[in-house]
């Protein structure tokens, strides 16, 4: 009976450490996150206003991935991935840039958006997949950088 009581104890005391534990999805998050950054790229959890009609929601706060831009570029823009390569602006207007087009096409339908300002190209992505779409993700932002 005292033995029975002992391993109670222990595996009361021991428990908590099991939730301490990253789970799977997590461990596949950080391989990811590190590969990002052996690959050159910065990555943050940033909160984002969605539009309304993106459907489905994404996650908020959502993964940034993002690089900065050579030269001075003064070109900005920003679109949505309303559904599988289907680019779109602010105002649901399909992307009639051709040659950015050829590069969006090639990122994942669950990368939700990718805007360029004067100093850093970002793209929001959903963080699944494997190490070749993050190198796919790298190689678009490369180009549009």
């Amino acid at each position: 009976m005292t033995v029975w009581i002992v391993v109670s104890i222990l595996l009361v005391v021991l428990s908590p450490l099991a939730w301490l534990r990253p789970s799977r999805v997590q461990n596949g998050r950080m391989a990811l996150r590190m590969e990002a950054r052996r690959l050159g790229l910065a990555m943050q959890l940033a909160p984002q206003q969605w539009p309304h009609w993106l459907d489905p929601q994404p996650p908020n706060p959502c993964a940034q991935y993002y690089r900065p831009r050579r030269g001075k570029q003064a070109d900005t823009w920003s679109y949505w991935q309303s559904a599988p390569g289907v680019w779109v602006n602010q105002w649901r207007e399909a992307c009639q840039d051709q040659s950015l087009l050829v590069h969006l096409n090639k990122l994942p339908a669950n990368v939700y958006k990718i805007e360029a300002d004067a100093q850093m190209i970002a793209l929001f992505w959903g963080e699944k997949g494997e190490v070749t779409v993050l190198q796919d993700i790298s190689d678009v932002l490369k180009a549009c950088a």
